[in-house]
């Protein structure tokens, strides 16, 4: 259980060109740069407050939209987040975890099941948060689900401003993330029931 379990990832198509570093028993250092300013604020979130160190570096047709790149990106971080875990003995597995963020707060409930589901119930009210488009929100996640085999319910309990809402969700994530993959003692190295 000493060993940093760690998960790297490059994933180049026609449109993108990713590098992802992941790792699980990290300080919370980010080095992200995506081309998507709020992204790459996002993914700051998700390693500060699940204590993970995160490294992305993208380049994509963002000159389009930010479609690909919010869609490759999460498709590496789900991947690497499975390379990672590795065999996930002695992990908790699940994770809960509810975030505040001024009027607005996020619950995020997740299982390591290596079932990928996502039920996502955000309710955000702008088109855009800076430059970003507030739809890739839910698509980020399904991509991240697809390739990491998590089961990720998100439900919004409060919020109007769509950069908090969106942030709470993130923060929420990352905490739950964190307390899923973190060692329960108890369990002695064995896998949580049935993984598969």
């Amino acid at each position: 259980m000493t060993t940093t379990r760690t998960g790297e990832v490059k994933r180049v198509t026609k449109e993108t060109n990713v590098h992802v570093k992941i790792n699980l028993d990290g300080t919370g250092v980010a080095d992200c740069s995506t081309g998507i300013p709020f992204l790459d604020h996002m993914l700051d979130q998700l390693a500060s407050h699940g204590l993970f160190d995160v490294y992305v570096k993208a380049k994509g047709d963002t000159h389009i939209d930010d479609h690909h790149s919010n869609e490759d990106i999460a498709l590496a971080i789900g991947t690497a987040l499975l390379e990672a875990l590795g065999d996930r003995k002695g992990i908790n597995r699940f994770g809960h975890f509810t975030a505040p963020l001024d009027e607005a707060a996020v619950e995020v409930v997740l299982d390591l099941s290596g079932r990928p589901h996502l039920s996502c119930d955000l309710s955000i009210s702008t088109e855009r948060v800076g430059t970003y488009d507030t739809q890739l929100v839910e698509h980020f996640f399904q991509s991240l689900v697809n390739t990491s085999g998590m089961t990720l319910h998100i439900r919004q309990l409060a919020g109007k401003n769509s950069h908090h809402i969106i942030e709470a969700t993130f923060k929420a994530f990352a905490r739950a993330l964190r307390q899923a993959t973190e060692y329960d003692l108890r369990r002695r190295g064995t896998v949580p029931s049935i993984i598969h």
